[in-house]
């Protein structure tokens, strides 16, 4: 089918006549041939690259300039939310029916939140999470939304994600059931039991625009599924860096899926010398991507490693990193200038980065806190899937690595042949009930307990396991939200409590809640932000917890004697509860993270104390501030009034990792802890002292160019600094792009 063909807009078909879009992918044809453009609701299950996205834009397109429609676009990650931002935003030069533009939002994060600037737009990419919490806020423009497209719906399978997937995709369908479903999927076994779900169509398929080879590599030999078999010229002894040469001599680029962080740094290291040998005028361009990511946020001996790698070619991806960090070395491989990144399994599962060469050096996967276990078929399909460069590579290969002969036959059968695993609803676990449940009832989505049945019966859940187990999973979880006084049973109706409506605003696990008040009613012999930095810690939603190396057990228990008495919660016995007594060390550990953090220690020395990372560090603190906001708004409502002050403040301290003293400078545009310790060291502690400040005398100060002294005289003597701070050392990191950051916080504000 060709683009002229299609039954849109005609400014649609010459955007993308003028993206080079000139016909369908069979699966996109196929989709169009079942009802996506006529309303219908829509399984599409197609391996990676095949054009599911398109698919999406033109029935949001359609939607948006035919029926003044709003359209949702959810997805599981916030990178791969920014990645489908991009996407959808060359449509914001088409115009609508009453001579407007097509408009573009995307909202991922402060789930506190009822973003009422999301009613202006047309096209909104949401993160599950962030839907989710719209929906108990109940906001209005919910009611508006006609289409609504559901990125990688296999994640229901999930155990961690797949439940939020699945409840807001039911209530989604519960406001407004008609509203055209779009769920779009890698292959999966059981996808018409998904679309049944929905009632949908669906179309399956395995085309792809390059053709994908699977194999196992053992001793310079690759066995194909397919039954052909290479040989590969040993070049090197390492059978991984053996196929990333081979990949590298074929003219592509080469993803390598580790199974940890350090197996990851150490296959890139591997890969330098191989890869430097192919290097080509893009090595100027790579200096330029190296000292842009020393450039990025505190200088520490992970982004320094990273940078000295990306010189030479190669690099490294994995959760550690800081998020500015990831997207340098997602850009610099997609321009082809990166030629090999060896990446932990997580990459599979978020952007869209593909490869001429994809090696699976491991079939078993590591999580801190569950040990090592094998991956499943639908993760190892997923990297094999980005195997393939459309446009540049004539056939992708993926290859898993087999260590003995007896491991290359399993692996054949395991993984290449296999077909990926049934999609399971994982709705069904208590502790995943208790918040959904509590949501149902305290936004009114149900005032009953027959109500909540009904709602949770139009789950997957209810359709793939008995009803009755169902059943006794939600009565168990209504008693422990009424016993803990989250809902207030009335007869037959369920009321929330206040305690429980704000609860489920809060976003956060109903125990969490119960824990904190408890806290806050129990008290402390001594409060200090040690009381509270552990409180959040001691919650399961700061999960998981960071448990301790043996060498930090010197350092650790001295700590946790030390602020004994300021800790809201008793220390178990090691002897009588061994378990408890190391999760409760792990909190610990967390709360002198966070502890070292906000007394300004560098993420560089806290990489060396801890062994945490910038990515990993980023996480705690967006964690902890989100936390802190909850035991302040709990302290709020329960009238302990004594805390507010050092909660406030703690959260500020969190949020940008300083000292008090700093809270007044870095709430100026571009100032972060470093350059804010910076300016105090060099006398000038106030917004005053700023406002009086020469701007020569400014540049002088380490960190502060020229540039930057003009916009901090600029953001003070026009009154730019934010109320609070707004993690300002996320601003500082991304400074060479900080024309957009005070937009940022001026819609904050």
């Amino acid at each position: 089918m060709r683009v002229e063909e299609l039954p849109v807009p005609e400014q649609v078909k010459r955007l993308l006549l003028e993206e080079g879009i000139e016909e369908l992918y069979p699966p996109q044809e196929d989709a169009i041939k079942a009802g996506a453009l006529d309303g219908r609701n829509l399984v599409l299950a197609s391996p990676t690259a095949s054009g599911k996205t398109l698919v999406a834009e033109l029935c949001a397109a359609k939607h948006v300039l035919e029926l003044g429609g709003k359209v949702v676009y959810l997805t599981p990650l916030r990178a791969l939310a920014s990645e489908k931002y991009r996407d959808f935003s060359k449509y914001a030069s088409l115009t609508k029916p009453n001579g407007q533009r097509i408009s573009v939002a995307v909202s991922t994060g402060d789930y506190d939140s009822e973003d009422p600037w999301l009613q202006r737009y047309d096209i909104i990419v949401l993160t599950n999470e962030k839907c989710d919490s719209l929906l108990r806020h109940r906001v209005p423009w919910v009611e508006d939304v006609t289409l609504v497209v559901a990125d990688e719906v296999h994640l229901i399978n999930d155990a961690t994600r797949g439940p939020t997937l699945e409840v807001v995709l039911a209530r989604l369908r519960q406001i407004n059931p008609k509203a055209q479903i779009l769920a779009l999927s890698a292959t999966i076994r059981n996808a018409e039991e998904i679309a049944e779900w929905l009632d949908a169509g669906c179309v399956t398929t395995a085309w792809r625009p390059v053709p994908l080879r699977e194999g196992v590599y053992y001793r310079g030999r690759v066995e194909f599924g397919d039954g052909e078999s290479a040989q590969i010229e040993e070049r090197v002894k390492d059978p991984v860096m053996n196929l990333v040469d081979y990949g590298l001599r074929q003219g592509g680029q080469v993803l390598v899926f580790c199974e940890t962080r350090r197996a990851a740094v150490d296959a890139a290291k591997r890969a330098a010398a191989i890869a430097r040998e192919h290097l080509d005028e893009s090595g100027r361009k790579l200096a330029a991507v190296a000292q842009e990511i020393l450039a990025r946020g505190e200088r520490t001996r992970v982004s320094e490693l990273l940078a000295q790698l990306v010189q030479n070619g190669v690099a490294f991806h994995h959760a550690g990193l800081s998020s500015s960090h990831r997207r340098l070395v997602e850009d610099a491989f997609r321009s082809g200038w990166i030629k090999v990144v060896a990446a932990t399994p997580t990459l599979a599962a978020g952007v869209n980065l593909p490869a001429r060469l994809v090696v699976v050096s491991s079939y078993v996967r590591y999580e801190p806190g569950y040990g090592r276990y094998p991956i499943t078929v639908l993760e190892y399909k997923q990297m094999a899937g980005r195997a393939g460069r459309p446009r540049y590579d004539p056939v992708g290969e993926a290859l898993l690595v087999a260590k003995r002969s007896d491991e290359l036959e399993f692996l054949l059968e395991s993984y290449v042949l296999a077909a990926p695993e049934r999609i399971w609803s994982k709705l069904g676990a208590e502790n995943v009930l208790r918040s959904h449940v509590l949501a149902t009832i305290a936004s009114g989505y149900a005032d009953s307990l027959k109500g909540v049945l009904e709602f949770f019966g139009k789950t997957l859940y209810a359709m793939q396991y008995s009803a009755e187990g169902m059943r006794r999973a939600i009565q168990q979880v209504v008693e422990f939200l009424a016993r803990e006084d989250l809902v207030q049973p009335d007869v037959d109706k369920l009321y929330p409590t206040p305690f429980g409506k704000r609860v489920s605003e809060l976003y956060i696990d109903p125990i969490s809640a119960v824990v904190i008040r408890d806290a806050l009613e129990r008290g402390a012999k001594l409060v200090t932000e040690v009381s509270f930095l552990h409180l959040i810690c001691h919650t399961p939603d700061l999960s998981p917890p960071l448990y301790p190396r043996r060498k930090e057990l010197k350092n650790l228990i001295p700590f946790l004697e030390d602020h004994r008495y300021e800790l809201f919660f008793e220390v178990p016995e090691e002897w009588e509860d061994p378990v408890g007594y190391e999760r409760f060390l792990a909190e610990i550990k967390g709360a002198m993270v966070l502890e070292s953090w906000i007394n300004e220690v560098s993420e560089d020395a806290l990489i060396e104390r801890f062994g945490i990372e910038p990515g990993d560090l980023f996480r705690l603190v967006e964690m902890a501030d989100w936390l802190l906001s909850a035991v302040y708004e709990l302290a709020k409502l329960f009238r302990k009034h004594q805390y507010l002050p050092k909660v406030l403040e703690l959260r500020d301290r969190v949020r940008s990792g300083i000292k008090p003293e700093l809270l007044p400078l870095v709430r100026i545009e571009g100032v972060g802890r470093v350059r804010a310790r910076s300016l105090y060291n060099a006398g000038y502690k106030t917004i005053e002292d700023l406002r009086r400040a020469d701007v020569d005398d400014l540049t002088k100060v380490p960190f502060i160019g020229p540039t930057l002294a003009k916009r901090l005289k600029e953001a003070v003597e026009k009154g730019l600094e934010a109320p609070r701070a707004v993690f300002s050392h996320l601003a500082e990191e991304e400074l060479p792009q900080e024309e957009g950051v005070q937009a940022k916080l001026t819609e904050f504000s």
